[in-house]
């Protein structure tokens, strides 16, 4: 079963794409960094919290506006750098109805608290934050064209714990913070969440049964002293063939959100 892209051309640079089951219509760029699979489980991962939740490095705003799709109890604040990004996410937020929920603010997250504060970010405040970080370390992978989409891909150790603090220090306390991830940073990644959260939970994604995970999702929990719980690998497509297995398909057609 394909992503749900139900692609229209918006113009030569920009196109609309379809998101569980046509519940959302989201514009974003043909070329460069576009949202799939992981920024959906990201938005379906979050759980019944109430109140605010933060998406860091929003992009246009798919992971945000899937959570608050599946949990009408939120509203979010979208954090972007890229001015085209921001923009888009503006545009998406306005065309799904969630003007009176969402906003979107230009922030870089490698920014001072001073900066963090002046753009409207709180500490001790979201119910949830989530993250889909820059997914390569720098110097592995393939180096992405264009500045953007470097930006998008590229990230070190370093950088990817000041994220993880910037979550914590935005996090309410027993807020969740959830971030995807790659398989391969699940080192640092873990490093970083074992210093600021409890009840961990680690969730591996497969490709397909019997395969090694390409993926993770990581939950933490402010404040919280629980030990960390390691689920087990769920995998994403049958056996043979490009369908997703029926929990998949749920998730990316919209009709449940992730249970973890």
């Amino acid at each position: 079963m394909p992503l749900d892209h139900g692609s229209d051309i918006v113009n030569q640079a920009v196109t609309s794409d379809a998101f569980l089951g046509g519940r959302l219509k989201l514009l974003q760029p043909r070329a460069g960094f576009r949202a799939g699979l992981d920024s959906v489980l990201l938005g379906a991962a979050v759980g019944a919290a109430r109140g605010a939740l933060l998406d860091l490095g929003a992009g246009v705003g798919t992971a945000a506006l899937v959570a608050l799709t599946h949990r009408p109890e939120l509203s979010a604040l979208l954090v972007e750098n890229e001015p085209e990004a921001l923009e888009l996410a503006a545009q998406n937020i306005a065309a799904n109805g969630f003007a009176g929920r969402a906003e979107p603010i230009p922030l870089d997250i490698l920014d001072s608290a001073a900066a963090h504060a002046a753009a409207g970010l709180r500490r001790d405040h979201y119910a949830a934050v989530i993250a889909n970080p820059p997914f390569f370390a720098a110097g592995q992978g393939t180096r992405a064209r264009g500045a953007e989409r470097a930006r998008a891909r590229q990230m070190d150790a370093a950088a990817l714990d000041t994220w993880a603090r910037v979550a914590a220090g935005a996090a309410a306390p027993a807020g969740e913070v959830i971030f995807v991830m790659p398989a391969e940073a699940l080192a640092p990644l873990l490093a970083s969440f074992d210093r600021r959260f409890g009840a961990l939970t680690l969730l591996p994604l497969a490709p397909r049964p019997g395969l090694p995970a390409s993926r993770v999702l990581i939950r933490g929990i402010k404040g919280s002293r629980a030990p960390l719980t390691l689920l087990s690998t769920r995998a994403l497509h049958e056996m043979e063939g490009n369908a997703f297995s029926p929990e998949f398909v749920a998730i990316l057609t919209g009709a449940t959100p992730l249970l973890w």
